[in-house]
């Protein structure tokens, strides 16, 4: 039935390896079920509540991406656009978790309809190939980065930004030493590298005071307190249309950067270089949102960790019904996943970041007018810490840089479009 229904043979997998690719998925992008409900917790939410909130959104969006997408691409709450969520619009701005709630399901709403009319196929569409490619090297830098940073291999500095963290004791440690077994995985290519990497760093960090056994099993707390919250009073303000024009910028280039990204490292585009089935898979990006504001969460994006799976050899939904059972689990048994230390799966992420860097070869760098605005994409993404700012600057400076040198044949009316929404958005918000 698996066969047949997910085409696992005619996409070169088969269940195993779609399993190992959907659990290390899922261990990749466990830490959101923490991290997550700790920032929304700040606008006065129950946190508790917020932990079921983010594994329904969760399982639901993912579940929408397996049987109707068919994609290995995972989903959740995003970071980023939560804690825009918490410390902006409620924080900062002052309106209450209530009002933000609202913005996100006008949000998804929105999503939908863009979908149904093909808007965001249209975008996938407007964005060259070098483009496509330089998201994906973006990406793969972006996520080794993230992967140093929850190891703590790079730290914050006031002098230089960042810098290199302790690596000779703490979790900067384990990580190296999970990257040593990563990498010995790799190269004996033992099936599962990444997912028994992530198992043996999570148990050497015992004897060294990093991996700390939460427990095993308990029961998913109520998300009633946070269940349809919503406050209409303020829907035709102008703060709710910058607000809601924010969270519909970052989500759709996150989720498409992500898409376009991943799928090109995993051979997924069409001869067309399309991704096959995307408006479905936007669409569960745009039911996840809708729903998690239903349920009392943040915006719900494909995520990036959604690579250590393709990395694995993940091709078809299959990988995603994986991760969304362990979700399901994860509801019941909560603390064993919690605690899995960042250190142990930051491993994987740097690792897969070298897979994706792989795809720069595709790029001609002796033609500047393709290379130059793929480097800025490139350079944008890990250093902005955003995919959507690195798509937005590599296109502007794509389509600048075309016009400048009367490459006009080389740009679209879509380009064009794009290229003077970017600009608006960097003038007026």
């Amino acid at each position: 039935m698996l066969e047949k229904y997910f085409q696992l043979t005619q996409n070169g997998t088969d269940i195993r390896t779609e399993a190992v690719a959907g659990i290390t998925t899922f261990l990749t992008m466990a830490y959101i079920l923490a991290v997550h409900p700790s920032i929304l917790a700040a606008t006065g939410m129950d946190a508790n509540a917020l932990f079921t909130s983010t594994a329904l959104s969760a399982i639901i969006a993912t579940l929408v991406m397996a049987f109707w997408a068919k994609l290995p691409f995972a989903l959740a709450p995003g970071m980023g656009i939560n804690a825009f969520f918490a410390y902006t619009v409620v924080l900062n701005m002052g309106y209450s978790w209530q009002f933000a709630l609202t913005a996100v399901l006008i949000e998804g709403i929105l999503f939908i309809l863009l979908t149904l009319f093909n808007i965001r196929e249209v975008i996938v569409n407007a964005i060259p190939n070098s483009l496509k490619t330089a998201i994906s090297v973006g990406i793969g830098l972006f996520i080794a980065f993230v992967g140093m940073q929850n190891a703590e291999i790079i730290i914050p500095d006031g002098a230089t930004i960042v810098k290199l963290g302790t690596i000779t004791s703490g979790p900067a440690l384990l990580a190296l030493i999970g990257v040593a077994i990563t990498s010995f995985l790799m190269l004996k290519k033992i099936k599962g590298d990444l997912l028994i990497g992530i198992i043996l760093t999570t148990l050497i960090g015992l004897p060294m005071g990093i991996t700390h056994f939460q427990g095993l099993a308990s029961l998913p707390p109520s998300f009633s307190p946070i269940f349809f919250k919503f406050d209409f009073s303020q829907i035709w303000t102008f703060d709710m249309l910058i607000i809601i024009f924010t969270f519909l910028f970052v989500d759709i280039f996150d989720t498409l950067g992500t898409l376009v990204g991943v799928a090109t490292k995993a051979n997924m585009l069409d001869k067309n270089g399309q991704i096959p089935q995307i408006k479905r898979a936007f669409m569960a990006d745009a039911i996840g949102t809708t729903t998690g504001a239903i349920l009392g969460t943040s915006a719900v994006t494909t995520f990036v960790e959604s690579a250590s799976g393709v990395a694995e050899g993940g091709r078809t939904g299959l990988t995603a019904l994986v991760t969304a059972i362990c979700f399901i689990i994860a509801l019941f048994f909560a603390p064993l996943f919690i605690s899995i230390p960042m250190a142990a799966t930051a491993p994987a992420l740097i690792v897969v970041g070298l897979f994706m860097l792989s795809s720069i070869r595709e790029l001609d760098l002796n033609d500047y007018s393709e290379s130059i605005p793929a480097f800025i994409c490139v350079l944008i993404i890990p250093l902005a810490y955003s995919i959507s700012e690195g798509i937005a600057l590599g296109m502007l400076s794509y389509v600048i840089i075309n016009l400048l040198t009367g490459r006009f044949n080389k740009l679209s009316v879509s380009m064009y479009i794009l290229a003077a929404l970017f600009l608006l958005k960097y003038i007026f918000i």
